[in-house]
């Protein structure tokens, strides 16, 4: 395993993390404990000492699961990450009850990194200064509860500045990116601006959701033979001085191997002009064939009129790279299609990519039906 500096907080952390949002499940749906426990701790024995949850993953499952699986001593090995829902957060108190109550899923006395998750201009000027939550996480730091302040995001690049420049409190931050989101949110200028203040940068989203895992012919031809996709797409990452680790969603024992073997041969400026220059080319084909930017986060779900709503957005993509023959395959399968979008908005208000969902699956009845 290869660590990093975390920002001005001089901690070392691997250069892969562990992020606890789509791990193993059973057919149900549920997680499967027994293999996601087992995912984790072969991680942390390889090296791997960050560990990312957050308070709605799986249901309100994953932090239960962390818990667990940081049992039996992983607890000391491993610097924990948790996240504050602020969008639950409704009167004073709410921000110390839930965090005990993280607490205490997680088992444990303190988190180590601890986030206001997924800030966007709405939310930092309507909940976070309403409710004075920095001041309320550096009471929370002097409590033993927690270690380090920071926050995830999905806004703007403006955005994103006002709130790095809000408080010189921030540890850290966590940020979507990969070489097609270079000037999609924070992008490339808002990793540069925040690493330049002494804040360690996390990268969520470094494959898109699994989209730069499985390329079309054509984005897949322009790169160097020798890698797996996977690999070209985090050690982009790598390859910058101002990425502090980046996390990666592993739901089954070969991704966590992989990974592994590809976080222990990265490094800063690891990459060659020629590679760099693949890059740039794979991401003019790839933008020109994407029909809509979606992780597969799922915060979207469930949608009260039946719809799976990252599965119809991927069949969609499908019809971007392979047209509507390719398409028509994975569009078929779905029990519910896009024509029973009633646009009640409920999924647009969740989405952090701020997709408009409701016009995209009228898009789609278009094209499909």
């Amino acid at each position: 395993m290869q660590y990093r500096t975390f920002g001005k907080t001089g901690v070392k952390v691997s250069a892969l993390g562990f992020g606890c949002m789509r791990l193993p499940v059973l057919e149900d749906g549920s997680i499967h404990e027994e293999e996601a426990v087992s995912i984790i701790r072969h991680a942390i024995d390889e090296g791997v000492n960050y560990v990312d949850t957050a308070y709605p993953y799986h249901g309100g499952k994953s932090e239960l699961l962390v818990g667990k699986a940081l049992g039996d001593g992983y607890r000391e090995k491993t610097y924990l990450a948790d996240k504050c829902p602020v969008w639950q957060l409704k009167e004073e108190g709410d921000f110390e009850k839930i965090l005990d109550e993280q607490l205490e899923k997680l088992r444990t006395d303190h988190i180590d990194f601890y986030l206001l998750h997924a800030l966007n201009r709405d939310r930092f000027e309507n909940v976070v200064k309403k409710f004075r939550l920095v001041d309320k996480m550096k009471a929370a730091r002097e409590a033993g509860k927690i270690r380090y302040l920071g926050f995830s995001f999905h806004d703007g690049l403006d955005a994103f500045k006002d709130i790095v420049d809000y408080t010189e409190d921030w540890d850290f931050c966590q940020i979507q990116y990969n070489y097609i989101n270079l000037n999609y949110q924070a992008g490339t200028e808002g990793l540069c601006y925040a690493a330049d203040k002494g804040l360690a940068v996390i990268i969520m989203e470094p494959l898109l959701g699994g989209r730069l895992a499985n390329l079309s012919d054509h984005v897949a031809a322009k790169f160097p033979e020798g890698k797996t996709a996977v690999e070209h797409a985090l050690d982009f990452l790598w390859d910058k001085q101002q990425v502090s680790l980046l996390l990666s969603g592993m739901s089954d024992r070969k991704q966590v191997e992989d990974n592994l073997v590809y976080a222990g041969r990265s490094s800063v400026a690891m990459l060659s002009d020629q590679e760099k220059e693949a890059y740039r080319e794979a991401k003019e084909i790839y933008d020109k064939m994407s029909m809509v930017d979606c992780t597969a986060c799922a915060y979207c779900m469930p949608c009260p009129f039946g719809l799976n709503i990252p599965e119809t957005f991927k069949a969609y993509n499908v019809f971007g790279l392979k047209g509507k023959t390719g398409a028509r395959e994975a569009y078929d399968k779905l029990e519910v299609k896009a024509d029973m979008c009633r646009s009640c908005h409920h999924c647009e208000k969740e989405c952090p990519q701020n997709i408009k969902i409701s016009q995209v699956m009228k898009d789609i009845v278009k094209i499909m039906e």
